[in-house]
C-alpha cells in the first residue's frame, strides 16, 4: 500500500483550523494551497501549534480516535505557578462539566527553546507570575487543555501544541508546512 501524504502545519495563533472564508480570520486557505488535504483534528483559534492534515481518510480517522492513543503533548503558559498538588490533580484526570479527562502526563517545564513572539502579545500582569507546563494528553474535548488548566486554578494564557503521536514542530515556523509520508496499514495503531 503506498504512504499516505500527511502535511504537518504550525498553525499561528488567530488561523481557523478549516479551509474557506471567514471574513473575521485566516483559515487554512491562506496558509495551504494543496488540493485534497484536510485536517486530522483541531486546534482552537487561539491556540497555535502542530495540526496534522492529511488526503487520506483512513489516516484522518487513525489520528483523531482516541482508541489509537495518539498522545498530543502541549506547551501551556499559565497564570501563576502550580505546585504539586494542581500537576497531581492533572495527572490523575480532572472533573469538567459533562466528562472526566483521562490522566495525563504533565511537569513543569521552562519557556519552550525558540518560541516564537505571538501576535497579538499575551497579557502579562505585572504582580501575577506565569509558568510553563508540558501537558500530554490522548484525547481531544473541546477546549480541554484550556478547561483542565483552570478547574486546577491555573487559567491558560497561550496554548501551543508541539506534537502529535511521532510528529512535532521541529524546523517550522509559525505559517509554515512540510510534507511527510506515512507508511501504515489498518489496525496497526501509531505505526
Amino acid at each position: 500500500m503506498p504512504a499516505a501524504r500527511l502535511l504537518l502545519f504550525n498553525k499561528p495563533y488567530g488561523v481557523i483550523s478549516q479551509f474557506g472564508t471567514t471574513g473575521l480570520h485566516s483559515t487554512l486557505k491562506d496558509y495551504i494551497s494543496l488540493p485534497g488535504f484536510y485536517p486530522a483534528g483541531r486546534l482552537d483559534t487561539d491556540s497555535e501549534g502542530l495540526l496534522l492534515l492529511t488526503d487520506d481518510g483512513r489516516l484522518q480517522h487513525l489520528i483523531t480516535d482516541p482508541r489509537h492513543k495518539w498522545p498530543k503533548v502541549y506547551w501551556v503558559q499559565v497564570e501563576g505557578v502550580p505546585g504539586e498538588e494542581a500537576l497531581a490533580r492533572l495527572r490523575a484526570g480532572v472533573r469538567l462539566p459533562g466528562c472526566t479527562t483521562r490522566p495525563a502526563k504533565v511537569r513543569l517545564i521552562p519557556e519552550p527553546p525558540g518560541l516564537w513572539e505571538r501576535k497579538p502579545a499575551v497579557r502579562f500582569r505585572k504582580f501575577i507570575p506565569t509558568a510553563w507546563i508540558e501537558l500530554t494528553i490522548q484525547e481531544g474535548k473541546y477546549r480541554q487543555v484550556r478547561r483542565m488548566t483552570a478547574a486546577v486554578g491555573f487559567p491558560t494564557l497561550r496554548l501551543i501544541r508541539g506534537a502529535v503521536g511521532p510528529y512535532d514542530l521541529a524546523g517550522l515556523a509559525p505559517g509554515e508546512w512540510r510534507l511527510v509520508d506515512h507508511s501504515w496499514t489498518p489496525g496497526s495503531g501509531n505505526s
